[in-house]
């Protein structure tokens, strides 16, 4: 799938108008400027995207690139969240912090999850076939939260390889 790539047409606070974005999506996520903004579509006229930015768009100048991404604007869920506290597009608070000071910046790329954390996964046993929502293990975050480790939507079939038992980060297979 080609993304769209156009250029700034107009910029009005947080709303941001881009020309050439043909074959975009509503709901889409987008790269806006230079320093790759995040924003997401609110509207399309023809080859136009209404997008809104979520971060601050000062300094931003006509025909600079705005960057398609084909995804929709999502929150990352998984262990590490519980005790974390986000800004609007989910980086945390505390990193941040750490990384800029005291006044948050743009165009600073964090994970909503902790990378480098290991955490206990208790694999489902005796499963052959799968489908969408069924449960394959679980990770517990605490001695209240238990996060199920689910097939995803639109994906069926034979159970091949799942995961022992053990010490994993989000991104381990």
């Amino acid at each position: 799938m080609v993304m769209a790539e156009g250029r700034i047409w107009r910029i009005s606070g947080p709303l941001v108008i881009a020309e050439g974005m043909k074959g975009s999506m509503v709901y889409e996520v987008v790269e806006v400027g230079e320093e790759r903004l995040i924003g997401e579509i609110i509207g399309l006229e023809g080859e136009k995207a209404i997008i809104q930015v979520y971060e601050d768009t000062t300094g931003l100048t006509l025909g600079e690139p705005v960057r398609g991404t084909g995804n929709p604007l999502v929150a990352e869920l998984g262990p590490g969240l519980v005790g974390s506290i986000f800004d609007g597009i989910q980086r945390p608070l505390s990193e941040l912090w750490h990384r800029v000071g005291d006044f948050v910046t743009r165009g600073v790329k964090l994970n909503a999850l902790p990378r480098d954390r290991k955490w206990h996964f208790v694999p489902r046993e005796g499963l052959d076939r799968v489908g969408p929502g069924d449960v394959l293990g679980h990770v517990e975050e605490t001695p209240l939260v238990r996060h199920l480790i689910m097939v995803p939507p639109g994906v069926s079939g034979r159970l091949v390889r799942l995961a022992e038992e053990g010490d994993y980060t989000v991104e381990e297979e």
